[in-house]
């Protein structure tokens, strides 16, 4: 997988700009996007952020909907009227915006959680809250219910 992995924590400088992880601007280099897509989180009190991929994902959800619909439209304006595209500076970082400080709360410090096709910003710790949670909710579904096995002479 070559996607955004693991998570990280940044503190914004001054110009209220924040370094975006050494990987995962790898994942966008590869990923062939300028910049960096942002749109607030439907699920969470954070930013999903990323670039070909997440805006590929957003399109197929919006191709399910006859274009010129009012579902159509709506989708399209909450997933791409709601968005930004901040530019990456020569050093790597990004300008916290409005949106992101009004969707996650950040102050001063920034986490950065991989999701594979996309990664999240949080305020660090809303972000160790939701994983807390989340992590509790992953192990049940892993260790839910078995599916039966068919063995020899048992019920098929």
């Amino acid at each position: 997988m070559a996607g955004f992995v693991s998570h990280f924590t940044n503190r914004l400088d001054a110009k209220g700009r924040v370094s975006i992880p050494a990987p995962f601007r790898a994942v966008l280099a590869r990923d062939g996007f300028e910049g960096l897509y942002c749109i607030a989180s439907p699920h969470n009190p954070a930013i999903d952020a990323g670039g070909n991929e997440l805006l590929g994902e957003i399109q197929n959800r919006l191709d399910a909907f006859a274009k010129l619909s009012p579902d159509h439209d709506d989708l399209a304006i909450a997933l791409f009227g709601a968005s930004e595209t901040p530019k990456i500076d020569s050093d790597g970082r990004m300008m916290i915006s409005d949106l992101v400080r009004e969707k996650t709360g950040v102050t001063d410090h920034v986490t950065f959680a991989g999701l594979g096709y996309k990664f999240q910003i949080w305020e660090p710790e809303k972000f160790r809250e939701y994983r807390a949670e989340a992590t509790k909710r992953a192990l049940a579904m892993l260790s839910g219910p078995v599916p039966p096995t068919h063995l020899p002479g048992g019920p098929t």
